[in-house]
């Protein structure tokens, strides 16, 4: 039976089709083949990347799917545009005069029968094209059904579908379309849990070929709510919002019909309005749904509490209003509608949500993210409002909780959760190597003061309450002296020296240093309660680095950074913490060649053996290391011990170093990637690897310790371990999920059981800076 035979019964209803389907399809793939215009084969370039064609609709078509796909390939090219290169064909409904920018290599007339077999012609004789993703709702192709399912039968490269719209309890017809299309795709992507039930036990379709994305979402700045407001004329108002383009199918007499109750209570509530009438509803009715709207605004006597803007608003404007909105609304009347992109958006921006219950807001909503009421129920909305602002503490615990709920659904990581289905079904023909993000220095330099680099954060907003460390002041130095040599940038110059005389703050009158400075400028009982020894090394790490720039750098910051070290250097003898002795070796190799002195290099011998002493007396048979645990920067060890060998030329550091050094990446690095020690449970002998708790200034400390192996032995798998650690921040780890955040250039606080830790502290910080610019040496090798 050819396959026009199948698709005729197919739509006349034919209920036996599935099974017959799925046998002629298997045979007609295999009798039938592919023809091939050998003047219009585009030929296959070994030097070009292979290209993923997306079906779906595209700006500036107004469409929420056309936002997503803009969305999802944005994100797609940021990540990995050394890859793969992705093109569109535009999917258009009638004549349209629209003008696309330069990814838009085909537009499809859906409503026109001969343009299915002509782009089936153009990706079957592109040898370039490896993968089709195509954006199916149901509206893009009924008016050619028959055609379209003979198109995704005939393509013969492998097919990604993502089902926009799942619908429970299909029809007996509907559940063979879906069916059939499954059979042909190699994989299907849907964006809730609930939708991936309803197509494994409503549809029948095993879930190994169906893998759950949830709608992307933004990462956004989080600027204060109260700044927004005045920009946009709302200071003092308590904000409703709802967005998206304007249907009756979003209910918003809902809300309208709760503000006079909702007003009662918050007479300074405005209810904004935003987005343009859908084109679909001005092609067939006009704005008689808009003036009804207006109408009832009228009625109700609320003018001064409704605000309608009649916009399609760019992105960054639209993220501003939903920052600035105390509770997102999400009345749609629709019960099947699977996923919304706006109620996405609204909690990337963490707003408290009240919605009805669709299954995307079922899935994501608990009594911690949000508020579920009936569908069309004013006064249960009403209440929902009227709870949430009469509790600012329930609301911005919401809104917090909100943000983590959503935080894995970001754009970044919708694009590696894409890549990993395009990789599988291509064969490994598309493999995605990460693209480096650009170095960007806004996060370290918005938690500087006058005074050091401020400890912690809430999410991306420093706390200053938190106070300093030198811990992180050192660090920064590290860093900033870093940068400063790749870049001889003179505007890191005045924070250099802030972070220099933090360290000088924190010596007291013996050499030694303190750690812990409150928001006052005092310090701490932390101090009297902390082993403060690995502050004292980092210290002396951070100044000897900074010594060692001596060709670079200012005078006055050398001089007064040896000043320092050198009134720290009698005490450093008593230091017998394993770490510490570690990082005061690193610093006094760095400044031995500087500033090195006889005594110096005593130090460093002596602290060196210290150390060679505790790998005698705890290494042993599978556990070659210096102590009985796994801990905190263990790679410094060994790198301690590589540095000293490079000063005396004594065998037994180096091959300690070596030994200990390959003893820890035997733990660490596994066939997924790089998995630090918790912090939650350190790693005893005997003991397996706890799962979470990874902490970015390990995965660092570790990237810094292989780059100095692979300068000093040029081993190839040093390099390659360095590329594969820095992509745990990139998204390449247990949760497949970034750590490091492009949009505000911090590093999230780590990699927990399910989730990353979403604030955006120094440590974590400074550790990925100085992990990108290592990474900067090598990354044309």
């Amino acid at each position: 039976m050819s396959i026009e035979k199948i698709t005729n019964q197919f739509n006349s209803g034919n209920n036996r089709l599935t099974e017959l389907f799925q046998t002629e399809v298997v045979s007609y793939r295999k009798t039938i083949p592919l023809k091939r215009n050998s003047e219009n084969v585009v030929v296959e370039h070994s030097n070009a990347l292979a290209e993923i064609l997306v079906l779906t609709s595209y700006p500036p078509r107004v469409c929420g799917i056309a936002t997503y796909s803009n969305d999802l390939i944005s994100a797609l090219k940021k990540q990995f545009g050394a890859s793969f290169s992705i093109k569109v064909c535009a999917l258009e409904s009638g004549k349209s005069n629209h003008t696309y920018p330069s990814d838009v290599c085909y537009t499809l007339d859906t409503t026109e029968a001969n343009g299915y077999l002509k782009l089936n012609h153009f990706i079957n004789q592109n040898k370039q094209i490896k993968i089709v993703l195509i954006q199916h709702e149901f509206g893009f192709y009924h008016a050619q059904e028959k055609e379209f399912l003979k198109f995704v039968v005939d393509v013969r490269k492998p097919v990604s579908i993502v089902f926009h719209t799942v619908l429970p309890r299909p029809e007996i017809l509907l559940r063979a379309k879906v069916r059939m299309i499954a059979f042909v795709c190699q994989s299907l992507i849907v964006m809730t849990h609930q939708s991936l039930d309803i197509l494994v036990h409503d549809y029948g379709i095993a879930p190994d070929k169906i893998s759950v994305i949830a709608h992307g979402t933004h990462l956004v700045e989080h600027i204060n709510k109260d700044v927004l407001k005045k920009k946009y004329s709302l200071t003092g108002r308590k904000v409703l919002s709802t967005f998206g383009l304007l249907s009756s199918g979003k209910s918003i007499e809902t809300t309208l019909q709760a503000l006079p109750e909702i007003i009662k209570t918050s007479p300074e509530v405005m209810f904004l309005v935003i987005g343009k009438t859908h084109p679909e509803v001005v092609k067939n009715d006009g704005e008689r749904y808009r003036e009804m709207l207006d109408e009832m605004v009228k009625s109700l006597g609320i003018r001064n509490n409704v605000r309608f803007i009649n916009s399609y608003l760019s992105t960054p404007n639209l993220l501003e209003y939903l920052q600035l909105t105390d509770i997102y609304l999400f009345t749609t009347n629709d019960p099947n509608q699977a996923v919304s992109g706006t109620f996405a958006y609204a909690m990337s921006c963490a707003c408290p949500i009240i919605s009805t219950p669709i299954p995307h807001a079922k899935e994501v909503l608990t009594d911690d993210t949000g508020i579920i009421f009936d569908f069309g129920n004013s006064h249960q909305l009403a209440m929902g409002v009227k709870k949430l602002l009469s509790d600012d503490t329930l609301r911005n615990n919401i809104s917090l909780n909100t943000l983590q709920k959503i935080i894995s659904s970001a754009w970044e990581n919708s694009a590696i959760s894409h890549s990993k289905v395009f990789e599988e079904i291509s064969g490994k023909k598309i493999v995605p190597r990460y693209s480096l993000p650009a170095i960007n220095l806004s996060h370290l330099k918005n938690m500087t003061s006058d005074v050091g680099i401020i400890q912690f954060s809430k999410i991306n907003h420093p706390d200053l309450g938190s106070g300093y460390t030198l811990d992180d002041n050192a660090r920064a130095l590290i860093a900033l002296c870093m940068h400063y040599e790749l870049t001889s940038n003179n505007s890191d110059l005045p924070c250099l020296q802030t972070y220099l005389n933090f360290i000088e703050r924190c010596q007291l009158p013996s050499g030694r240093f303190e750690n812990y400075i409150d928001k006052n400028l005092h310090f701490t009982k932390q101090n009297r309660e902390t082993n403060l020894d690995d502050a004292n090394g980092r210290a002396i790490w951070a100044l000897g680095f900074l010594i060692s720039k001596e060709s670079l750098l200012p005078a006055q910051l050398i001089i007064q950074a040896n000043f320092i070290l050198q009134k720290a250097l009698p005490q450093l003898d008593e230091i017998h913490s394993t770490r510490a002795m570690a990082f005061i070796i690193k610093g006094l190799f760095y400044s031995q060649d500087v500033f090195g002195t006889k005594e110096t290099l005593q130090t460093i011998e002596k602290l060196a053996m210290r150390m060679v002493r505790m790998y005698k007396h705890e290494s042993a048979k599978n556990w070659e290391w210096f102590e009985s645990y796994l801990t905190y920067a263990n790679s410094l060890l060994p790198e301690a011990l590589l540095n000293a060998w490079l000063l005396s030329g004594k065998k037994i550091y180096k091959e300690i170093a070596l030994s200990s050094f390959h003893f820890l990446l035997s733990k660490i690095f596994n066939k997924n990637g790089i998995e630090v020690i918790s912090n939650k449970k350190w790693l005893q002998k005997g003991d397996s690897l706890s799962q979470y708790g990874e902490q970015p200034v390990d995965v660092a400390y570790t990237i810094m310790t292989l780059s100095k192996f692979y300068d000093v032995f040029q081993d190839e798998e040093y390099r390659l371990k360095m590329k594969t650690a820095f992509n745990w921040f990139l998204g390449e780890n247990r949760l497949n999920q970034i750590i490091y955040n492009p949009c505000t250039g911090g590093c999230y606080d780590g990699l927990e059981k399910q989730n990353v830790n979403l604030n955006q502290g120094a440590e974590s910080t400074i550790s990925y800076l100085m992990a990108r610019l290592i990474i900067e040496k090598y990354k044309n090798k």
